[in-house]
């Protein structure tokens, strides 16, 4: 069974037991806490698959915080122009947070 859920603007397949990195929750949540996302777009069970006009009625993604912060890797951003002395250099991480997904409910 799984299930295409959108989480913070992004579509994730959620399977029970695997991990995800979503963007970052929040500094409400802990380690531990109990996340539920209700917006499911599509899901499957034994073949039979439920597609949402946007979401499916009564379906969620039953989650838990594995993780609440996780720093993504560095992005270099490189900017420069030539023969006019014009070079700048930026660096980005984004924050993560590592879900455990629990149990699909459809």
């Amino acid at each position: 069974m799984y299930a295409i859920v959108e989480i913070q603007g992004q579509q994730f397949k959620a399977e029970a037991g695997k991990f995800l990195y979503v963007h970052y929750l929040g500094e409400d949540k802990k380690q531990g806490d109990s996340v539920e996302f209700d917006r499911v777009l599509l899901c499957e069970a034994d073949g039979n698959v439920k597609v949402g006009a946007p979401a499916v009625e009564g379906a969620e993604v039953v989650c838990e915080v594995a993780e609440p912060l996780v720093k993504g890797d560095k992005v270099l951003v490189f900017k420069k122009k030539r023969r006019k002395g014009y070079r700048r250099l930026n660096g980005h991480r984004q924050y993560f947070t590592k879900i455990v997904i629990k149990e699909l409910v459809a």
